[in-house]
This record gives structure tokens, C-alpha cells and sequence, in this order.
């Protein structure tokens, strides 16, 4: 099995990011986290992270399906974080962090209401 962590470029209109997708496991699988870290080129230091951890209703990936995996159990929405389009969208959702925290190096937040943002709602049943 490959490691699937390199770092990745997206261009965005005139700025180039660098983004990486990174899993940090422990014993018990509530404890383990995917993060998506994203940086423009040229302006070091600017980092947002989007931390996905699971919960009752969201998986994350471990060994049980593919690395960067992410899905919503009610729905069974899927999107993997080592796909150019999803990393684009979770981008335009949540860049608007940054512009919050202007002196903060590292913007780190709670991924999954940007994966609610950019996909379909769960729709209640009747």
C-alpha cells in the first residue's frame, strides 16, 4: 500500500495553493482524524486546516474503505479529500476563515459543516 500524503497544487484564479490530506489514528477509531491543510504559495505562515473527526452520524476513513474518505451516514454522501473538485469546493466554502483570523498562522476548523456546504442536505423522512 502506497502512502497517499504528497503535496498537491490547486489553482484557484491567480493564487496557487498547496494543500495535503493527513490521518492521524490512535487505538480506538473516535480518536482518529482526517485533516485537510491548504496554504497559498508565496504567503507562508497562512494555513487552514479542516479537521474531520468521526461522530455518530460521520465516518472518516481508517482501513476499513479508501484513504481521504468522508461520508455522511443518513445519506451515505461520500467525498474523498484526495480529489481535486472536492478540495476546490471545501475550499471556496471555508477560505473566508482566514479573512477572520488575519493574524492567526494556522485557521484550524471543523470540516464537516463545509461538507454539509457544498453537498446535498439530508432530507428528513416522513
Amino acid at each position: 500500500m502506497t502512502k497517499n500524503n504528497r503535496l498537491r497544487r490547486l489553482v484557484v484564479d491567480d493564487t496557487t495553493w498547496h494543500w495535503t490530506v493527513r490521518q492521524r489514528s490512535r487505538v480506538a477509531y473516535d480518536h482518529c482524524h482526517l485533516k485537510l491543510s491548504l496554504y497559498p504559495e508565496g504567503r507562508r505562515g497562512r494555513r487552514l486546516v479542516l479537521l474531520f473527526s468521526p461522530a455518530d452520524d460521520r465516518s472518516v476513513s481508517n482501513c476499513y474503505f479508501d484513504s481521504g474518505a468522508l461520508v455522511r451516514k443518513p445519506d451515505h454522501t461520500y467525498l474523498n479529500l484526495h480529489e481535486p473538485g472536492t478540495v476546490r469546493r471545501l475550499l471556496d466554502a471555508a477560505a473566508p476563515n482566514l479573512d477572520l483570523h488575519p493574524t492567526a498562522r494556522t485557521v484550524e476548523v471543523d470540516g464537516w459543516p463545509y461538507f454539509d456546504a457544498i453537498t446535498e442536505p439530508v432530507t428528513a423522512s416522513p
